[in-house]
C-alpha cells in the first residue's frame, strides 16, 4: 500500500479485535497497538488514521492510560470509542464524572446533525450498544454534540476542525445497527483512507518479509496440519525454496489420523515427523491447571524443534510458525488481559534458541483462509476446522494420560465424522469432543456402569473471536449419542454444550 495503516490504540478493551475486524471488512488494513507502545509504533508507521479503543478503567483512576496530546494535533484524523472518547474529553479540557445511571446494553441513538460526514447514511434513530459507567459532564471548548441517547447526552461528538470525533457507544459490535456505516464513514469520508487492502495483496509482502527475516539462513517450519501452519509453510516455501525444512511433532495430543493427513497434504515438502508422544504425555503427568498445560506444551515444542534443528543441518536459525492475530490478542500481546496463553505465543519459554518468524501474526483466521486460496492450497485443507496447538490436552479437564487421550481421540473422530460433509462445512467453525472428567452411573445391557461423560461442542464463527453454538437437529444429536456410547467403551453419557463466546471460550481450557 502507498499509505500507512489505520492504527487502533488499545486502552485495554477486551474486544478491540472486533474494531480491527470491522475495519478490515472495509478493505482497510489496520493493526492494534497497546497504548504504552503507541508513541514508538506511530512514529514507525505514519498512520492514515487513529482509532482510540475502549477500556476497563475510568479516566480519573490512578495510572489510567491517557491520550497523548500529539495524537490530537490534527495531522491524523481520530475516532475515539467509549473510554477513548472520555480520555479525549479529559485531555482537551472537558469533564468526565461517574454516571448517575450507568448505561449497559441497547440504547436508542438520535442524530442531531445527520449531514455530518461521520453520520451520513445513518437513520435518524437507531439502536446502539452502550457499556459505560462514566459520562461526559462538560464538552471541551470547540467540541459539539452530533448525537445523543436518553441517558447519554454526548453520545457522538466532534471537534470544530472535524479531525477528532468520538462515540460513547461501540460501533464495532453487531448490536449497533448502523455501526459499520459509521466506521466506513470515518475511514472513507473523514479520513480519506483508500479501501485497497485484501489478503491477496498480503502474499508478496509476506514472502519478502520472510526472506528479509531469515536472510541466508536455513529455517524450520512447524507443521501441524491446520490451515495456519499450512499457509505459513506455503509462504515460506515460496520465500526460501530448499532452505526450508518442515517438521511435524507427533506429540500424542493429535487427532486420529493427523500425521497421515499431513503427509498426504504436503507431498512436495521436505517433511520430518518426530515421534514425541511419550515425552509430552510424561511432561503433562499430574498437571491439571490449563495455563500450565499450555506452557508445558509450548516449552516441549520448542525443545523438540531445537533438537530437530541441531540434528537436521547447520545453519538453521529460524523457526517459522503459523501464529495468527487472535493468538496474539488472547495471549495479552495486544494490551488486553490474557484470556489464555496460546502455546506458540504466551506459552513459549523465555530462552528460545531460534529467531521466530510469524508471517501471519497480523491476520485473522478468515483472512488466512483467503491467503491460502490465493496460494492455491487444496480447499479441504484451507477450510479444515481449527485445532488448538496444545491439542487434545486442553480438551481433557484434569490430568492428561495416555488412556484418557485414547478415549477422547475415539470420541473426537466420531464427532468429526458425523458433522463432516457439505451441509456442515461452512456452517460449523469447529466441532469436537471434550472429556470433562465427570463420571456417572448408567445402565447398559442390564448392567450398572460408572462411565465417562463426553461433551459435544459445535460452534459457528467468522474469525474465532466470537462464536455461537450450532443448533444441531435432534436426529444428529441422537446419532452422535448413540455412536459415542456404543463405540467408545468408557463412555456412558453424552451432553451438548450450548454456550456462546462470550461468555465462554470455544475450547474448554
Amino acid at each position: 500500500m502507498s499509505h500507512g495503516p489505520v492504527v487502533i490504540v488499545d486502552f485495554g478493551a477486551q474486544y478491540n479485535q472486533l474494531i480491527a475486524r470491522r475495519i478490515r471488512e472495509q478493505h482497510v488494513f489496520c493493526e492494534v497497538i497497546p497504548a504504552r507502545r503507541a508513541a514508538e509504533r506511530l512514529a514507525e508507521v505514519d498512520p492514515s488514521a487513529l482509532v482510540l479503543s475502549g477500556g476497563p478503567m475510568s479516566v480519573y483512576d490512578e495510572n489510567a492510560p491517557a491520550v497523548d496530546p500529539a495524537w490530537l494535533d490534527g495531522r491524523v484524523p481520530v475516532l475515539a470509542i467509549c473510554y477513548g472518547l472520555q480520555a479525549v474529553v479529559r485531555a482537551e479540557g472537558g469533564e468526565v464524572v461517574p454516571a448517575l445511571r450507568r448505561e449497559y446494553g441497547r440504547a436508542p441513538l438520535t442524530l442531531k446533525e445527520p449531514v455530518h460526514p461521520l453520520l451520513q447514511g445513518m437513520p435518524p434513530t437507531s439502536t446502539v450498544w452502550m457499556s459505560h459507567g462514566d459520562e461526559v459532564r462538560r464538552l471541551p471548548a470547540g467540541y459539539r454534540l452530533l448525537a445523543s441517547t436518553p441517558e447519554c447526552g454526548p453520545a457522538v461528538i466532534a471537534r470544530a476542525d472535524g479531525r477528532v470525533l468520538g462515540v460513547q457507544f461501540h460501533p464495532e459490535v453487531r448490536h449497533t445497527e448502523a455501526g459499520l456505516t459509521l466506521l466506513e464513514n470515518f475511514l472513507v469520508r473523514v479520513a480519506g483512507v483508500p479501501q485497497d487492502w485484501t489478503p491477496s495483496h498480503f502474499v508478496p509482502d509476506a514472502v519478502a518479509r520472510i526472506q528479509e527475516e531469515v536472510g541466508s539462513a536455513e529455517a524450520l517450519v512447524a507443521l501441524s496440519g491446520g490451515v495456519d501452519s499450512a499457509v505459513a509453510a506455503a509462504l515460506a516455501q515460496r520465500a526460501l525454496g530448499d532452505r526450508l525444512h518442515a517438521v511435524m511433532v507427533d506429540n500424542g495430543l493429535l487427532r486420529a489420523g493427523e500425521v497421515e493427513e499431513v503427509r498426504r497434504a504436503f507431498p512436495e515438502l521436505d517433511l520430518t515427523v518426530i515421534d514425541a508422544r511419550g515425552r509430552f504425555v510424561a511432561a503433562l503427568a499430574g498437571i491439571v491447571d490449563p495455563e500450565q498445560k499450555r506452557r508445558i506444551v509450548g516449552r516441549e515444542f520448542i525443545r523438540v524443534f531445537e533438537e530437530a534443528a541441531r540434528a537436521h543441518a547447520e545453519g538453521v536459525e529460524c523457526l517459522i510458525q503459523g501464529t495468527v492475530y487472535p493468538d496474539v490478542i488472547e495471549s495479552g500481546g495486544g494490551g488486553a488481559a490474557t484470556i489464555k496463553s496460546h502455546h506458540n505465543v504466551g506459552g513459549l519459554p523465555d530462552d528460545v534458541a531460534f529467531r521466530l518468524v510469524e508471517p501471519l501474526s497480523l491476520l485473522f483466521k478468515d483472512e488466512v483462509r483467503q491467503v491460502g486460496e490465493t496460494l492455491g492450497l487444496p480447499s479441504a485443507l484451507v477450510w479444515r476446522q481449527p485445532f488448538p496447538g496444545p491439542g487434545l490436552s486442553v480438551r481433557i479437564l484434569g490430568e492428561v494420560t495416555a488412556e484418557r487421550l485414547e478415549v477422547l481421540r475415539q470420541a473426537d473422530a466420531i464427532v468429526r465424522a458425523e458433522l463432516a460433509g457439505p451441509e456442515w462445512d461452512r456452517e460449523i467453525w469447529q466441532a469436537f469432543a471434550v472429556l470433562p472428567g465427570i463420571r456417572s452411573v448408567g445402565v447398559m445391557g442390564d448392567h450398572r456402569t460408572y462411565g465417562e461423560t463426553v461433551i459435544v461442542r459445535a460452534v459457528s464463527s467468522d474469525d474465532g473471536m466470537t462464536a455461537d453454538w450450532v443448533r444441531l437437529p435432534h436426529e444428529v444429536l441422537d446419532r452422535l449419542a448413540t455412536r459415542l456410547v456404543g463405540e467408545v467403551a468408557a463412555v456412558n453419557r453424552v451432553v451438548y454444550d450450548i454456550t456462546s463466546k462470550p461468555p465462554g471460550t470455544i475450547e474448554w481450557e
